[in-house]
């Protein structure tokens, strides 16, 4: 009898256990930062609902709160990373920040975070 055995060999195994053990580390390394976005951008969609969010100190101490309780951490997004710029006699919210993650040795991760929603204004009520 004829039988041909076939497989992934050992050293085949090893060199796949290592590129997913890569991806795997860069996941566990980035998600988390994608966590705290989400988590930036449901305060930020909760502060478009509610009205009176014209004044930047104001807006900023609010977004600063409702981000406390989506466990953003404080040291992540700058006072200076939050604008309130108006169109068309609108306020916009923007909140646009970088990240840089560590990963291996002497190599980052750096992610732009971008993300503008359009406010209520005071007279909307």
């Amino acid at each position: 009898m004829n039988s041909r055995q076939s497989g992934i060999t050992l050293v085949s195994f090893i060199i796949v256990l290592m590129v997913l053990g890569f991806f795997g580390l860069m996941a566990m390394k980035l998600v988390p930062s994608y966590i705290e976005y989400m988590g930036v951008v449901k305060a930020m969609n909760q502060m478009a609902n509610e009205p009176g969010n014209d004044d930047i100190a104001d807006a900023r101490r609010h977004l600063a709160f409702k981000m406390s309780f989506q466990y953003v951490d404080d040291s992540t997004i700058k006072p200076q990373d939050i604008t309130i710029n108006r169109t068309a006699g609108l306020p916009t919210l923007r909140v646009a920040y970088d990240k840089r993650v560590p990963f291996i040795y002497n190599i980052d991760f750096l992610l732009h975070f971008d993300k503008s929603v359009q406010l209520r204004s005071t007279n909307a009520g």
